[in-house]
This record gives C-alpha cells, structure tokens and sequence, in this order.
C-alpha cells in the first residue's frame, strides 16, 4: 500500500495574510470577546492574556506536547474579573480575527490525480496554538473528503517534530512507518520524517529551498 502524507498549513493550504505565528493578532481576538461580553478590562489586563497564550505558543516556546484550547484560554483568562463561558470564549476570539483560508490552486488536481493512481493519502497537521481541531476542519471541508485518514495535534496529542502522528498513520493503514511518504514546507516537518525514518519531500513555493518541489504537480514526476 502506497500512502502519502501531508502536511496542510504552507502546502495544501494557507490562511491569507497570517504568519507562522499569530501572536500579533491575539490582541484582535480578546478586544472581541470584550466586545461580545461588554467586559471593561484595561490594556494591561489584555496585555496580560496575550503574554501568557503567547508564553504558551509553540512557535515561542519550544513543546511536543499539545494543549486544549479550553485549558489554555481558561489559564489566559484566570485573572479576569468575570468569569466568561471559556468555550464561548474561544469561539469569539477566533472569530475576531476574521480568519480566511484557501486552497493552493493546485491542491484538489493532485489530491485527485493520486487517488486516480491509486494512492492512499492523509493528512498530519499541528493546529495552530489554541485553534480547536473542529474550526479548523470547517476551514478545511473542501480537502476532508480526499483524505483516508485525518490526524491533528489535537487527535494525536503531540506536535511535529514528534512523530507520534505519522505513526498512528502507519498503525492505521498497516504498514511500516518507514513506507511513508510526508511532504511539507517546514523544517520541523523534516524533523518529524527524520525522526520516523520515512521519505520526506518539501515544498518550496518560492523556489529558494534547494532539493524541493516548487508546486504540487511536480511531486508526481518524483514519487
């Protein structure tokens, strides 16, 4: 059985105009669920939130280990003075920053054209810090019909470059984790295939990486 893995954020898809880390938005998010609860916290407060989801961010912070959203807004918020429904919370501060994701547009044509070919495909993406899987599914809803199995950080527990998620892949599709084939954008994708001792492939859109593939469609000229 032929499986190919891959990567989401920077290579089958992007959230326009965002960055590795969000960091400079979270004070978007919690202005909004001011907004919504008509909370009347002074800029020191905010300042005090965004420190500690930005203390918590893995792009800052170096962890394997994944956290709920709920645990870590809950923590985010603990010095608040009213206590706000935290799930609630998350949803409204995601919303605030008017999130927008998009296919690259050769995305669905190689999804397509592997599965034609016989391929199995699945996806292994770290959500970004705080993101709860299920709103990025709906982001993703066009691309969840193309893969036989789906693994986030929030399924699997743990971020790449730990490689417990390629293989759970392995484990789901039965063969050895060495047999997989992951492609993505990120050195820390690298590392996890590293790790696993599985085939990696990168992605470079911008064509400065040496011994990557600029587009999608090039990955059928290799695989």
């Amino acid at each position: 059985m032929k499986v190919i893995v891959f990567d989401l954020g920077g290579t089958l898809m992007q959230y326009v105009g965002m960055p590795h880390s969000w960091v400079e938005f979270y004070a978007q998010g919690f202005e909004a669920v001011c907004r919504k609860f008509d909370c009347h916290m002074t800029q020191d407060e905010i300042a005090r939130s965004i420190q500690c989801l930005t203390e918590m961010n893995p792009r800052v912070n170096y962890r394997e280990e994944e956290y709920l959203p709920e645990e870590m807004f809950a923590k985010a918020m603990a010095h608040w003075p009213e206590k706000l429904p935290v799930e609630e919370c998350v949803q409204v501060f995601w919303d605030g920053l008017e999130l927008r994701a998009e296919l690259y547009p050769d995305t669905i044509s190689i999804l397509r054209d592997l599965k034609e070919k016989g391929y199995k495909i699945a996806a292994l993406t770290d959500l970004p810090s705080g993101f709860p899987d299920e709103f990025f599914r709906q982001d993703i809803a066009e691309l969840m019909g193309y893969f036989d199995y789906y693994v986030s950080s929030a399924i699997s527990g743990v971020r790449k470059p730990n490689d417990g998620g390629l293989r759970m892949i392995a484990d789901k599709f039965g063969v050895p984790v060495t047999e997989l084939i992951l492609v993505g954008d990120e050195e820390k994708d690298f590392r996890t295939a590293e790790r696993a001792g599985c085939r990696f492939v990168r992605i470079d859109r911008s064509g400065t990486s040496e011994g990557s593939i600029r587009s999608l469609e090039e990955l059928l000229e290799i695989i």
